[in-house]
């Protein structure tokens, strides 16, 4: 039997556009346009500013687009800048424990641009990148409970794979990429809450940029890095018990099919997003005085309120992991929009006063379509006239795989997000133009954006 490794490399030596599953490639279209779009507004985001400055443009390599703008930059670097960014909100979608296409998008349309790759090229090498991500996510799942981000953990194997696939590597030199980028996996839990939670989606999209330059330039690394009991899959591992043994499926079975992208309309991370959307139903037929409730009960899986551990958060930072702001936005604001994130809505003394009642009880139950999370949640709220209300069993959120976004809610969002960006002509072309990605005959056949860093969202740089 081939090893792992070795499996993983002929996948995508092997992968073409006419093999994928069809019913994949409205998730792949919307999961650039979503990308991009939260791209666009994380812009003034600080880890924006500071990426750029320090470690992007002193690069003075010019060969790919810094998010779609007219400043060109090295394809790595523009995949972490636009990775940092994309990330630097909790805005992007999430499947497999992570998010995907944060780290695969930004990196695909930028070293798109330097091999010339087609549409159905993109296409082709973001559906590989995630299915070897979920090949190897699926050997052992509680990556969080030993202090890992996920994202930056499998996003680096995916965007080596993605990598790898647009430059038509060999088998041998796949599993190349992806061992290489294996010694370039990493980002800690504990760093949640702060910058450098962006950070790990843009720097693991630019290391597996150049895992796949490096294998194309004949480095080499371990012929079994992946499923070596000293490689990558067991150094990760919560406890050391991680499936090394059974055969890829990688070409065999179609993981984006069941797996699919979660898109979220809220700017936070998706743990809190059922609690809080169940809430505001609860509540939509009356008004709650904040003063009058006595407390809130959320019981959801284990794995997610390990995560959101802030329960009186400051920072926007903060916020995007405590469900105690989920329940108090919720009750009070009715919305948990960008706005509502920024440092002095979640200071306010009536949202503080208010995170004290809410209690997160985990569960151990878990759900099948991914364990971090419980089937379903549940919000109980006591009033202080001793009243009762119950949210019952929360399962999805619009936007969910189970109630995907239509078209006209992905276009609210996209058009909510370059409101500072773009106008209108240029949102709705660079919208459509994203939703036939897989059409295009180049990643330079999307719009550039003019003056987008000169623009008063990032500062003026000459």
């Amino acid at each position: 039997m081939s090893s792992l490794t070795a499996d993983v490399g002929q996948f995508l030596a092997n992968v073409k556009y006419e093999d994928l599953p069809p019913e994949v490639l409205p998730m792949v279209r919307d999961a650039f346009t979503d990308t991009v779009a939260v791209v666009m507004v994380g812009l003034d985001q600080p880890v924006a500013e500071i990426v750029r400055r320090t470690l992007v443009e002193p690069s003075g390599i010019a060969e790919a687009r810094a998010c779609l703008s007219d400043r060109r930059v090295s394809a790595p670097d523009a995949a972490l800048l636009a990775g940092a960014i994309a990330h630097s909100l909790d805005y992007d979608d999430q499947s497999m424990s992570g998010h995907p296409s944060a780290v695969l998008v930004p990196a695909i349309l930028a070293e798109a641009e330097v091999l010339g790759s087609t549409g159905k090229d993109m296409t082709t090498a973001y559906v590989a990148g995630y299915e070897v991500w979920c090949e190897l996510w699926r050997r052992d799942r509680n990556y969080h409970a030993k202090g890992w981000h996920p994202t930056s953990v499998f996003g680096v194997m995916a965007v080596a794979a993605a990598g790898a696939v647009l430059r038509r590597l060999s088998a041998e030199q796949a599993a190349t990429a992806v061992a290489i980028a294996g010694s370039h996996a990493g980002g800690l839990f504990s760093n949640f809450g702060s910058m450098m939670k962006g950070y790990h989606a843009g720097m693991a999209a630019r290391f597996g940029l150049e895992a796949a330059r490096l294998a194309a330039a004949g480095m080499t690394a371990g012929p079994d890095a992946i499923e070596n009991v000293q490689g990558f899959l067991m150094a990760f591992s919560t406890d050391r018990t991680p499936d090394l043994i059974s055969e890829s499926k990688l070409g065999k079975e179609w993981y984006l099919p069941k797996h699919k992208l979660l898109i979220k309309l809220h700017p936070t991370c998706y743990f809190l997003h059922r609690s809080f959307n169940g809430t505001v139903q609860m509540l939509a037929e009356r008004r709650i005085n904040p003063e009058d409730v006595e407390s809130v009960e959320v019981r959801m899986g284990r794995g997610q309120v390990t995560c959101l551990v802030y329960e009186r958060p400051q920072t926007r930072w903060e916020a995007e992991f405590s469900g105690q702001y989920g329940i108090a936005a919720a009750v009070i604001l009715g919305k948990m929009g960008v706005p509502e994130l920024a440092d002095e809505v979640v200071q306010r003394p009536d949202l503080q006063a208010f995170y004290p009642k809410v209690k997160l009880i985990p569960v151990d139950e878990v759900d099948e379509r991914d364990p971090v999370f419980s089937p379903t949640e549940s919000v109980k709220m006591t009033l202080r006239s001793g009243e009762v209300i119950e949210s019952g069993p929360i399962a999805s959120v619009p936007g969910h795989a189970d109630d995907p976004l239509t078209a006209e809610q992905l276009w609210g969002k996209f058009r909510e997000c370059t409101e500072k960006t773009h106008s209108d002509e240029e949102a709705r072309e660079l919208f459509d133009a994203l939703q036939r990605i897989d059409s295009l005959p180049s990643a330079d056949a999307l719009p550039t954006r003019v003056g987008l860093f000169e623009s008063r969202l990032v500062g003026n740089v000459q």
